[in-house]
């Protein structure tokens, strides 16, 4: 297995929701849920802060 971890390069900062979204979304994953949904308009942001939720996990 490989030991590389994910990170995200990006000029941007989680903002707004996001930082919230993101910790429920990993607590979520560490859980061991099977399912978890993330609602955004366009543009909101929604890849960058499941790349932001790898990243924590």
């Amino acid at each position: 297995m490989s030991d590389r971890k994910f990170v995200v390069e990006s000029p941007f900062t989680p903002a707004g929701d996001q930082p919230e979204a993101i910790l429920k979304l990993a607590e979520g994953v560490e859980r061991g849920d099977r399912f978890q949904t993330l609602l955004g308009i366009t543009g909101s942001g929604k890849s960058a802060t499941i790349a932001w939720t790898i990243e924590k996990v």
